[in-house]
């Protein structure tokens, strides 16, 4: 599942080339909102909050939709060949001289503007949105209200914090040096918070993530998808196993000699 810097910078550039224009041709290919036609509204804007996307326009309306697994929106030239295949297209905004085509969007749903909380408003602080010390507190007060819940299982929470996701919760816990199953109460919960949302903000606006502060291949992440490869800080070879269960079961990465504590 895309990270919160992905989503905010695909809202970003929806923004950069929606905003402000007039749709001249507004599709939902959805069971339930094939019947919409947007053609002929306004585009406020986008937003994003969290992992979820609001294209919101004139009349009171607004565009949900949220990347899952394989989701994305793509931004092409009237004409352009699209990347991805015609059938996995669930929604086709167009304005002069732009077409925005969301793939694969399985959550998308039209509802009043003011009703956006409806979907997010369980959502802890959005790490990537507007931020203040009552935020960080709120975000602090969230973490540490299970303190013996396993930090990465935490992380993941958005009604923690919204935004983070596998790759981030990997690198917060290795750049705190505690495995991600090590418990809240054993690390700094401001700091834990200070972290995520400083790697956040250090990818939002650019494709590539990094959390190293190199670019290159392979040197981008400290332990993220680096198993059975050397940690770039010791050299032990990093490790994976799985964290949480059923189908909220995600792939834990860490450094045995870097990251004391818990093991699964």
């Amino acid at each position: 599942m895309p990270e919160g810097d992905t989503v905010f910078l695909a809202g970003r550039r929806l923004d950069e080339a929606l905003a402000g224009r007039t749709l001249l041709r507004g599709e939902l290919r959805h069971p339930r909102w094939a019947t919409a036609d947007l053609s002929g509204r306004d585009v406020l804007g986008v937003r994003s909050v969290g992992k979820h996307l609001f294209t919101r326009f004139s009349g009171d309306l607004s565009l949900h939709s949220h990347f899952r697994m394989d989701g994305a929106w793509h931004l092409y030239r009237p004409g352009e060949r699209w990347q991805r295949p015609g059938h996995q297209v669930r929604a086709l905004l167009e304005v002069p001289e732009r077409v925005a085509v969301g793939f694969a969007l399985h959550d998308l749903e039209l509802l009043p503007t003011d009703q956006e909380s409806r979907l997010v408003g369980h959502l802890g602080p959005d790490l990537l949105g507007g931020w203040d010390d009552e935020r960080a507190a709120e975000a602090v007060a969230r973490l540490v209200a299970d303190p013996d819940r396993e930090l990465g299982l935490a992380l993941l929470d958005q009604r923690v914090v919204a935004g983070v996701g596998n790759l981030y919760k990997a690198e917060v816990c290795f750049l705190l040096g505690v495995s991600p199953w090590s418990p809240v109460s054993a690390v700094d919960p401001a700091e834990v918070v200070r972290l995520a949302r400083k790697l956040l903000l250090a990818n939002a606006w650019r494709p590539e993530q990094s959390t190293t502060g190199l670019l290159g291949r392979g040197r981008q992440h400290w332990v993220f998808e680096r198993a059975g490869k050397p940690c770039l800080r010791c050299g032990t070879r990093v490790r994976v196993g799985g964290q949480g269960a059923g189908v909220l079961e995600r792939p834990a990465y860490w450094c045995p000699r870097c990251q004391p504590g818990p093991i699964a």
